[in-house]
């Protein structure tokens, strides 16, 4: 199917399941769910494989099996494209609205390269300057260490970057009336379109 927009019973049904995070809730609008959620938002991914690689789209269901937290559904839709195990980009909607972002999420030996590429005036200034750009229209986040790496000087010129195991940019969209038309697919592609340099960055120092 086209994309022609998210309906606003999509943001509904997440209202609802924040109310009523259970399987009786879930199995009464359950087709909301498969029409009004996971079919638009699988749809705009399609349409947006051209341009930036296979979609995949999230399972609906926690893994409750090491959490306090055993509601069983998470709040939200999501679906991303990746391209570098664990950088891409990612989206998904819930009951606040559309969140969209790009970035690198796993941790282990990436962040070790990561770190090794900051300590690269050249390559880590082109970092430094890729962020800076980003952060008046997006938020900068990602798992951080609280204190500085060890042996990382206190007045290391990249020390903020430095304490990240985990780098990404997101925005956070209201449901505005232009979620609800075909304009939703073009705010995503020109968001991925800006968080383009920062994904490219981290694919080629990352990999």
């Amino acid at each position: 199917m086209a994309f022609s927009g998210i309906p606003d019973e999509a943001f509904m049904f997440y209202e609802g399941l924040e109310v009523d995070n259970s399987k009786s809730y879930w199995n009464a609008n359950k087709q909301v769910y498969d029409t009004m959620v996971k079919a638009p938002v699988a749809a705009m991914l399609d349409e947006l494989a051209d341009e930036f690689g296979t979609p995949h789209l999230f399972r609906p269901y926690r893994d409750v099996r090491f959490s306090k937290d055993k509601t069983p559904y998470k709040d939200h839709q999501g679906g991303y494209i990746q391209i570098l195990d664990g950088v891409g980009y990612y989206l998904h909607i819930g009951a606040d609205g559309l969140y969209v972002a790009g970035g690198w999420w796993s941790q282990g030996e990436m962040t070790n390269r990561f770190r090794a590429a900051l300590e690269d005036d050249a390559i880590g200034s082109e970092l430094e300057k890729i962020v800076d750009g980003l952060r008046p229209d997006f938020r900068i986040s990602g798992d951080r260490l609280k204190t500085r790496p060890r042996g990382v000087p206190e007045d290391h010129p990249r020390l903020d970057l430095l304490r990240h195991k985990s780098l990404y940019a997101a925005r956070q969209y209201e449901p505005e009336p232009w979620v609800h038309t075909p304009e939703a697919l073009d705010r995503v592609r020109q968001t991925w379109r800006t968080l383009t340099p920062l994904v490219d960055w981290l694919r080629v120092r990352l990999s």
